[in-house]
């Protein structure tokens, strides 16, 4: 299987791209416009839910919003499952990408025609679906375009990174601008943008990816295609007869499934784990590294229940609690959402420069992962201040919000790309594309848990609510790195 690999890197031009193999120029732009339609939709989506009829939104409560929007961001990594088992046994990740940004630019577009909330949940299925194909494979393909011992690795998925970002700081500033005239019209962009991205992945992905993505690395057998598709099938029937007969009586109410999401969200990667632990095509090696994984993967969910309240309470307090005149100029709250991506534009290389320069010096992946945690409990902290000082009702300054995105991004740079390469380093060779889906239910898990927490959140509340979440976060922070050096010795010669 190392064989294998190896012939995928030497298919793949390795000069080319700053220093980096060509492939990645293809991977950082396909990304770039799924990320711009992906972040601009995003970027008004909870306004549009709580805005009223009148305002050009649906009129749903504003905890109802915040909680579809945990409940979605869940679903959307969630999905990421199916588009790893796919991949992995099917299609391989190219056509996985291919299909994903066919399904979400359909989804922006049923977003773009003014209809019902029945057509908004349509739109949220066709983009779940379409991102669980995209998202994890395209990070895997990024994976795929170096040597396992290449030293250019980390660096390469932060300039792949770095494209993620840039893509999500343009599209909230222009969509946002729209949202005044028209919360359709912002939409419509969205999908012109992922569109933009599917012509920049056909056309340039023969000459520069080589073999990357093209190869399916654990088939179907013949004679299990069609027990697995009928099995497929029946799940989809099923599914469908529960949603047709729980509705009307009852049974299937948002706060169910709220309850359901959360219980997926938390149980599905525990079953994943599992299964690749067992299986006999994972190695005693490959048993270790995922040993190791456990950690890392629980404080992922701590970071980005973190760092995912950006788009939901950060997005509400962005609205109600800042003063939106500054300077002589007035904010739009969506445009908030551009400072997470903007900061990581501008740190990124810098991160990247700092990993290769300190070389063999540089913090291990546990203790990189420790310093995500420490980074997003005060970003918490910091943004619970002005509630704590200021009178009640007052507006307080968006430097408070701009200095929390801040620091947020300080954690994540700490740990989303690390995390990204290290789960391409530790994935059992059999569970490839679906151990980068796995890396993914991370966000899965903590939106899960966001869904229910959020719903705690209110003006009165909110020192108390960022303190709780932040403190929690800086101690398991502590934990982690305590235990760092044990966690390194389990992977096994993965640096």
């Amino acid at each position: 299987m190392s064989d294998d690999k190896q012939r995928i890197v030497d298919s793949v031009p390795q000069k080319g791209f700053f220093g980096h193999p060509k492939g990645l120029f293809t991977l950082f732009f396909t990304e770039f416009w799924e990320r711009f339609s992906y972040y601009g939709m995003r970027a008004i989506l909870v306004f549009y839910m709580y805005y009223e009829v009148s305002q050009g939104g649906l009129g749903l409560s504003q905890t109802t919003a915040l909680s579809i929007m945990s409940i979605y961001g869940s679903l959307v990594y969630m999905s990421g499952i199916i588009g790893g088992w796919f991949a992995d046994r099917i299609f391989g990740t190219s056509k996985a990408i291919f299909y994903g940004g066919i399904l979400i630019m359909l989804g922006h577009i049923a977003l773009a025609i003014p209809g019902s909330v029945a057509m908004f949940f349509v739109s949220m299925v066709l983009i779940v679906l379409g991102t669980g194909l995209l998202k994890p494979n395209v990070s895997s393909v990024v994976g795929d375009i170096y040597s396992e011992n290449d030293s250019r690795r980390d660096a390469g998925f932060s300039i792949f990174y770095m494209g993620i970002n840039l893509g999500g700081f343009l599209s909230p500033l222009i969509v946002g601008s729209l949202m005044d005239t028209s919360f359709h019209l912002g939409f419509g962009v969205a999908a012109v943008g992922m569109f933009v991205g599917l012509v920049t992945f056909q056309v340039t992905k023969k000459k520069y990816l080589g073999l990357a993505g093209t190869q399916v690395p654990n088939p179907l057998a013949p004679n299990e295609k069609k027990r697995v598709f009928t099995q497929i099938g029946l799940g989809i029937l099923i599914v469908a007869i529960l949603v047709a007969v729980g509705i009307p009586t009852g049974y299937l109410t948002f706060e169910s499934l709220v309850f359901i999401v959360g219980i997926l969200g938390v149980g599905i990667p525990i079953i994943y784990f599992t299964v690749m632990y067992r299986s006999k095509k994972t190695t005693d090696v490959e048993r270790s590294r995922l040993i190791a994984y456990i950690p890392l993967f629980i404080a992922a969910v701590m970071f980005w229940a973190i760092q995912e309240q950006g788009s939901t309470i950060l997005a509400s307090y962005a609205d109600n609690r800042t003063d939106l005149e500054f300077m002589g100029i007035t904010i739009s709250p969506a445009w908030f959402q551009s400072l997470n991506p903007l900061f990581i534009i501008v740190l990124a290389p810098m991160f990247a420069w700092l990993w290769v320069k300190l070389g063999d010096r540089q913090p291990t992946i546990p203790q990189k992962f420790s310093l995500g945690l420490l980074f997003a409990g005060l970003s918490f902290i910091v943004i619970l201040v002005p509630g704590y000082f200021a009178s009640e009702g007052a507006l307080v300054s968006p430097l408070w919000l701009v200095l929390s995105y801040f620091i947020v991004v300080l954690g994540e740079l700490c740990l989303s790309p690390v995390g990204l390469s290290a789960t391409t380093k530790l994935a059992p060779t059999a569970f490839s594309a679906q151990t980068m889906s796995l890396w993914f239910l991370a966000s899965a898990a903590a939106q899960a848990i966001n869904a229910q927490v959020v719903r705690f959140y209110s003006a009165e509340t909110e020192v108390l609510y960022f303190g709780i979440i932040g403190g929690l976060s800086i101690v398991l922070s502590i934990v982690l790195f305590l235990v760092a050096p044990k966690i390194q010795k389990k992977m096994r010669g993965i640096k």
